[in-house]
C-alpha cells in the first residue's frame, strides 16, 4: 500500500499513475476470479466431505485405495479393503465418497456385465 502512495506522490499527474497500474490490477483481478476463488470453494467442500465422514461410508483415498470406513481415531481413518483386511490410513488422504451400489441403477461397480 506505501508503494502505491509513493508512485502517486513521485508522479506528476497521478491519473498516468493509475492509467499505468490499471493493467496490474486486472491481471490481479482475473487471477483472483479464475484461480484463487475456485480454489477455496473446492477447499471448503473437501474440508466439509471429510468432517461429514461417518462408519459405513465407502471411500476411495488420493493412492486409490477403494474401502469402507469401520473406524476413526485422531486424524487417522481405519478402512476395511477386503475381508479380515484393514489399514489405517489420513483422514486428508481420503479423496472422495463412493456412490451406494442402490444409487447406480443396478450396475456392478467392477466393471463386469451381469449374466
Amino acid at each position: 500500500m506505501q508503494l502505491i502512495c509513493l508512485v502517486f506522490l513521485a508522479s506528476p499527474s497521478s491519473g498516468q499513475a493509475l492509467v499505468q497500474m490499471l493493467p496490474i490490477l486486472l491481471i490481479f483481478a482475473v487471477f483472483y476470479f479464475l484461480l484463487i476463488v475456485p480454489q477455496q470453494r473446492q477447499r471448503k467442500k473437501t474440508q466439509q466431505m471429510l468432517s461429514n465422514l461417518k462408519s459405513g461410508d465407502r471411500v476411495v483415498t488420493s493412492g486409490g485405495v477403494y474401502g469402507t470406513i469401520t473406524g476413526f481415531r485422531e486424524g487417522v481413518v481405519q478402512l476395511q479393503i477386503a475381508n479380515q483386511v484393514k489399514i489405517d490410513v489420513s483422514r486428508t488422504a481420503i479423496a472422495g465418497l463412493q456412490p451406494d451400489e442402490t444409487d447406480s441403477g443396478g450396475k456392478q461397480s467392477d466393471g463386469t456385465k451381469k449374466k
